[in-house]
Parts: structure tokens; C-alpha cells; sequence
């Protein structure tokens, strides 16, 4: 086969194709894994974080590759690096290791270990193509510059990600997403034989080669620079989706938009024009004292205009920083060793916020300290240049400094004031404004640029922050961020997952055995359970995924056995330390089985319960391995055959009723449901329940149990059911919902 493909320009568009089509395929088989392993390993989050190590670790292998494959001639290379991706594609299609759990291997090491061997191969391969490519694309003296290349390969990486959730998700199950990527692949593997071909002819070392690696020297205050510059927007990025959904705006499939946010961003940076970079980085400043005050907003008052704040910041910040990386970039003969040393600062970064931060931090503190830390970095050159003025002395600025700095301490005890007063909305925006501009005032002097930012954060909310901190109100781990707060007369106890509430309890002499919010006494569970002993009998076995605050625990009767599966052992310590009692005082025989709820049911016998209650949709994330049509026979199997099953929906943003009709219709359950809108609203909370049996007589009982809280036929359905191999929840988003404060 003859390719005639000149070097230089003509070559270029062949290998901005070759890293499109690569760092596409990257971002594309990450999420498709990860819903592939999630039936098997379950939602816990510290799965994910395995993953994202095992991602992480893959990814710096594959630059380690690239930057010792980088050595040897052009020629030597394409052999050695179609060998290695033919090797992978033997792998395909991808799909999960059958590979069983070896006796005694902690799930902190399997994990890893089957994420490894199911997508290693490939992943590692496919990693390497970016700084690979480039390096090939510079080995001709004429083919110029190579480093807008690598924006090329970021806006592959954000064209994958988005089209997983709008594409790949919503149209492909996952047998044909995992073949079509293959189809990917094999393109891929086609474009670099092209690519290579390209540079068969040249010298084994470029005369230009030679001499930047002769005439440059890299020292360690520079790499350390790098490694800062990439750590600080990738941490960043996690940081901001941690406290966006925790704390501002839980909306679904916002972790998209930082990820997507901080790829456009290098492609911005590694442009060869530099205009639009230079144009962020000039205002990014701003941004960050305006937007950034909101770092440390913990109360949940945000709204989606916050949010989109953060997001801007967030954008800015890494335009910033990676411009910054690229006006630091080395010769083209240093690409890779560049390359490998971004990839490890990334690396740091995700580990820090992924991993260090919940295990130290009790608050995402991480974010707030990032942002200070972005501000350390950035460049920061002055809007105003009053300070140079003819007739200002240095005796006088510094001065003017001072007044400033003591100005911007007066606005921040004025601002803290109104910042979480809906009512004073205004004032606080007109206080936050002049902190702006003081702060830009001081844009010459980094060091009080970053007192003013500290000022507006602290005064934005942050004080609120600080003292729930103090008072130990709030316990971190991998699952969430979870504040016990009681309000201020003293008269009740919530129990809040960031803009979540998960349970209350009265504090108030003889209620404190009151089931409240979701579960008041009209509520589709309180009513189910109250007529378990007529339609179950009285030694009814009841089985309950997602503790709370044990609300349900004060529903058990004399004789019956119940049975409550947590995720979160910090939930749990909720109430054996007595913050809640509601498990103590009600059901101190319950047994507590601590894990995700699917598997544990799944190890269960046959017919183990009388009554399963699902109690895990009550906030925006929604664990899609428990409501898909194999999930349902799950539970089906765990229930006698005249068992009841009942689900929480109850969601701001997703309507799930849809999905539960047709996985029910599917799997041969009848179901009813029951929307309860209580009349007191103080204690109580709206609420859907789904009632599901394979009896059609169990729901009939039910239905007559209480004819002034009727439940009606579920008629909702879904276009198709939910399955491990198929599920989105992007039909059903509320849309509507999105704006406004949550």
C-alpha cells in the first residue's frame, strides 16, 4: 500500500485526527467501564475512587511510555507502538474480568486489580497516543510547532465526555457501546500505521532535536512549577464538583460540566493563538475575587447563578494556570518528559482532593484552599496602575495599602451581615462589589489581594462555615459530607447530606419517637407498614435499605424482625452514639448489615423477607444499580411471594416514576403509588412512594387500608427499562427545575 502524505502541513491534519480520535476513545471507555463494573462491585464510593487510581496510574504509565519510547528513532517507535496496540486490541471488546475475588484479596486491592485487568491493556495503549503523536509530528524540522496539538487531544477529551451521557448512554447498550468502541479502535490503530508512515523517510535524529537537547536544560524549581500548574486546576476541578453538589446546586450530571470546563481550558491554553488565552487570563483575577467568595459557602443557599459562578472561576483559573504551563513549555525534544510531568501533577491533584481530603478534612475545605492556592499562581497583572502614578511615593502606597486592606476588613464585617439573608440579597451583592474592586485596587500587591479573597470568603458565608467546623457539627467520609445540626430554640435535630435532608428528630419531651419528613403518618411507608400485620401477619420480616436516622425503626411491632442495610458505617454511628435514638429506643434487636444494599440482598436466601422498604432515591444522585430491571428481581427473589416491595422516590430533579413502571411491568410486579403533600408542613415532607408486589390481592389490602390516603395505579412508563446493560436518566431530568435555588 502506497500513502503519499507529505510531511509538514499537509501531514498535520492526519495527526490532529489521530489524537482526536484517541483522547475521544479515552474519555469514552471511562464511564463505559465504570457502569459495566457497577451490578458487580456496587455504588460504593470508594469504588470509584479506586478507579479513578487505577485511571490515574494508567494514564502516567502510558506518558512514562511515550517519554522512554521517545529515545529511539521515529521508525523503532511506530513498530514498537503498533506492536503494543495490536497487543491491547486482542483485549477487545472491552468488558469486565470474570476473574472471581481471590480468597482473602481486600476489596481495596481487587478493586484495582479487576479494573486493571479488564481495561489495562487498552487504556494504557490508548493513553500514550497524545504526547506520542506530537512527538512524531515534531521529528520533521518543517512541520512547526507541535504544542497546539495537545489542545487538539483535549477537545477529543471533552467531545468524549460529552457524548457519553448524551450519546453512548441514552442509545447504546452496553454490548454494542463496548463493540462500537472497538470499531474506534481498530480507526485508531489505521490513523497511527498512517501517522507512522508519514515519517518513514526521516533521519534517525532530528538536526533540530539535537541541538535543544544539547542547548536545554531542565532544573527542578521548573519541574516543581509544573507539577504546581497541573495539580492545582486538576484538584480544582474534583473540588468544585465536591462542593457544587454538596453544597450549592445538587443538580444530576453536574460533575459533568467542571471535567468539561477543565479540558476546554487546555485547549484554550495550548493554542497557537494566544489572544483568547491572554484575554482569561486577564480577567481571571476578577472572576476569582467575585466568584471565589463563594468558596466557602456551606448552607446551602446557593443558587444555579452560584454555581455558574463557580464553573466560571473554575474555567478561568485553569486558562490561567495552563497558560502560564505553556509559557513555561520546553523545546519540542523535551515534550514527553513536559507531558509526564502534567500528568503527575494531575495525578496529585485528584489525589489530594479524591482521596487526602475526606479522610482529613471534615468540610470540602480543599476547595477554598485550592482557590488561595490559584491565586498564589495566576498571573496577576494590575488593571489599575495607580500605585505608578506621578507624585505616589512608596511611603504613600504602602499607606494607601494599609487603608485598603482596613477598608476591605470593614466591608467584610458589613458583608458577613447580609450574606445569608435572602431578604438583603441586594446589599449583599453591593458589599461583595466594592470588595471587587478593593481587591482590584490591589492587584499589585499579591499578598493583599490574597487578604482581601480570604476577607470575601470568610465574610460570603464562611464564617457560618468556620463555626460548624468548631462545633463538630459535621462528619466527612468517602459517601458524603454530613452535618447534625439542632435548630435554635433546641426543639429538633436534622441530619442533612450537603442540600439534602436525610431525617429529622423531635427533641421535645415524649416525640422523639415521632417519625418525621418523608415518613410522617400518611406517608406510603408508614401506611404500608401499618398494615403489614393485616396483609403479612404478625411476625412479619422486614427488610430496610438506607438507614437515615432510623427514622422507620419506630414502625417495628411486637413480634416482627427487621433488618436495615447501610452503606455509610458513619450513618450508622449516627445512631449507636445517641445523636439519633430512634434505632435504640425502637428496635434494639434490629440487625444492621453494613455494605451495598444489591449485594447484600443478592447473598441473602430466597424469600428472606415479608416487607423490603428501598429508601435510597431521596437525594439527587441516584444509585441507578438499585432500580434497573435485574435490580427488581433482586429484590423480588429476597421477598415472599406475597412480599411487599416499597420504593422512595422522592427527587428534585429526576422523575423515577416512569423508569419504576416499566422495570415493574417487565418483571412482572404490580405496583401503586402514593404522592402524600401533608398539611403540616413543619414536620412533614412531600413525599412518592411506589408500592410494588408480585400478588395483585397484597396491593388491593393496602389500597383499602386507609380510603382517606388513596394510592393509584401506577401508569407511568418508560420508553424501555432500566438494565444493567441500559440505563439513562437523561430523559427524565426535570428540567424545568433547574433554575432557582434548589
Amino acid at each position: 500500500m502506497k500513502v503519499d502524505v507529505k510531511s509538514g502541513g499537509a501531514a498535520r491534519g492526519l495527526f490532529v485526527v489521530t489524537i482526536l480520535v484517541g483522547s475521544f476513545l479515552l474519555f469514552l471507555v471511562q464511564p463505559m467501564v465504570a457502569r459495566m463494573a457497577l451490578p458487580r462491585l456496587g455504588g460504593a464510593p470508594n469504588v470509584w475512587n479506586s478507579a479513578m487510581l487505577v485511571y490515574q496510574a494508567l494514564l502516567l504509565a502510558g506518558y512514562a511510555y511515550a517519554h522512554l519510547l521517545g529515545r529511539w528513532p521515529v521508525r523503532r517507535q511506530a513498530v514498537i507502538h503498533l506492536l503494543v496496540l495490536l497487543a491491547a486490541g486482542a483485549t477487545l471488546p472491552v468488558s469486565l474480568s470474570s476473574m472471581a475475588q481471590p480468597a482473602g484479596l481486600p476489596e481495596v486491592l481487587w478493586v484495582p486489580l479487576l479494573l486493571g485487568l479488564s481495561i489495562g491493556p487498552v487504556f494504557f495503549a490508548v493513553s500514550a497516543q497524545a504526547p506520542l503523536m506530537q512527538r512524531w509530528f515534531a521529528a520533521d524540522p518543517g512541520a512547526g510547532q507541535p504544542w497546539a496539538l495537545y489542545a487538539a487531544s483535549n477537545l477529543g477529551s471533552f467531545a468524549g465526555l460529552l457524548a457519553y451521557p448524551l450519546l453512548a448512554e441514552p442509545f447504546l447498550s452496553l454490548r454494542r457501546q463496548s463493540l462500537t468502541w472497538s470499531a474506534g479502535f481498530a480507526l485508531l490503530v489505521l490513523l497511527v500505521v498512517l501517522a507512522a508512515m508519514t515519517r518513514r523517510n526521516l533521519p534517525a535524529v532530528s538536526v533540530r532535536a539535537e541541538k535543544e537537547e544539547q542547548g536545554e536544560r531542565i532544573g527542578w524549581r521548573r519541574v516543581a512549577l509544573w507539577l504546581m500548574l497541573s495539580a492545582v486546576p486538576s484538584g480544582l476541578m474534583l473540588s468544585t464538583t465536591t462542593h457544587l453538589t454538596t453544597d450549592i446546586f445538587a443538580m444530576p450530571l453536574l460533575w459533568v460540566i467542571p471535567l468539561g470546563l477543565y479540558l476546554l481550558s487546555f485547549v484554550v491554553a495550548f493554542a497557537d493563538r494566544r489572544g483568547m488565552c491572554m484575554a482569561v487570563t486577564r480577567i481571571a483575577p476578577v472572576v476569582v475575587l467575585f466568584a471565589g467568595s463563594y468558596a466557602m459557602l456551606s448552607n446551602g443557599s446557593g443558587t444555579l447563578w452560584v454555581a455558574g459562578g463557580a464553573c466560571l472561576m473554575l474555567f478561568c483559573i485553569a486558562t490561567a494556570l495552563h497558560g502560564r504551563l505553556y509559557d513555561l513549555r520546553p523545546g519540542a525534544a523535551h515534550l514527553t518528559h513536559f507531558y509526564l510531568v502534567m500528568s503527575a501533577g494531575g495525578a496529585l491533584g485528584g489525589l489530594f482532593t479524591a482521596l487526602i481530603a475526606p479522610l482529613v478534612f471534615d468540610w470540602a475545605w480543599e476547595h477554598p484552599l485550592l482557590v488561595l492556592a490559584a491565586a498564589l499562581l495566576m498571573p496577576l497583572t494590575p488593571l489599575l496602575r495607580w500605585h505608578e502614578s506621578e507624585g505616589i511615593e512608596p511611603g504613600m502606597a504602602r499607606v494607601a495599602l494599609v487603608l485598603l486592606l482596613a477598608f476591605a476588613i470593614f466591608l467584610g464585617w458589613q458583608l458577613d451581615q447580609y450574606a445569608l439573608r435572602p431578604e438583603d440579597g441586594l446589599a449583599a451583592v453591593l458589599f461583595t462589589v466594592f470588595l471587587v474592586a478593593t481587591g482590584v485596587m490591589l492587584m499589585a500587591w499579591r499578598a493583599g489581594f490574597i487578604a482581601v479573597l480570604t476577607i470575601a470568603m470568610i465574610a460570603q458565608g464562611g464564617i457560618w462555615t468556620v463555626r460548624a467546623t468548631l462545633a463538630g457539627e459535621r462528619t466527612r467520609s468517602y459517601f458524603g459530607i454530613y452535618t447534625v445540626r439542632d435548630t435554635a430554640d433546641g426543639t429538633l435535630r436534622t441530619l442533612a447530606h450537603g442540600t439534602t435532608l436525610h431525617g429529622e428528630q423531635s427533641l421535645q419531651p415524649g416525640r422523639s419517637r415521632d417519625a418525621l419528613t418523608y415518613y410522617g403518618p400518611t406517608s406510603g411507608v408508614a401506611l404500608a407498614l401499618q398494615a403489614a400485620p393485616r396483609i403479612e401477619g404478625a411476625g412479619a420480616r422486614v427488610g430496610v435499605v438506607g438507614l437515615g436516622t432510623g427514622s422507620l425503626a419506630c414502625q417495628a411491632l411486637p413480634g416482627q424482625h427487621w433488618t436495615f442495610f447501610e452503606i455509610d458505617p458513619v450513618i450508622l454511628r449516627f445512631s449507636t452514639n445517641g445523636r439519633f435514638t430512634f434505632l435504640r429506643d425502637c428496635a434494639p434487636e434490629a440487625r444492621v448489615v453494613l455494605g451495598d444494599a444489591r449485594l447484600e440482598l443478592a447473598r441473602l436466601h430466597a424469600n428472606a423477607f415479608d416487607v423490603l422498604v428501598i429508601d435510597a432515591f431521596s437525594s439527587d444522585s441516584i444509585p441507578v444499580h438499585l432500580l434497573t430491571k435485574e435490580a427488581l428481581q433482586v429484590y423480588a427473589r429476597a421477598l415472599t411471594p406475597r412480599g411487599l416491595l416499597l420504593l422512595h422516590i422522592s427527587n428534585r430533579y429526576i422523575d423515577l416514576a416512569p423508569v419504576v413502571g416499566t422495570n415493574a411491568a417487565a418483571s412482572r410486579l404490580k405496583a401503586i403509588s402514593r404522592l402524600d403533600r401533608p398539611l403540616d408542613t413543619d414536620n412533614y415532607t412531600p413525599s412518592r412512594w411506589i408500592a410494588l408486589s408480585r400478588d395483585p390481592e397484597v396491593l388491593e389490602q393496602l389500597r383499602g387500608q386507609n380510603p382517606d390516603a388513596p394510592w393509584i395505579q401506577l401508569e407511568d412508563r418508560a420508553a424501555k427499562p432500566w438494565t444493567d446493560d441500559y440505563a439513562s436518566i437523561l430523559p427524565f431530568v426535570r428540567w424545568d427545575r433547574l433554575t432557582g435555588s434548589p
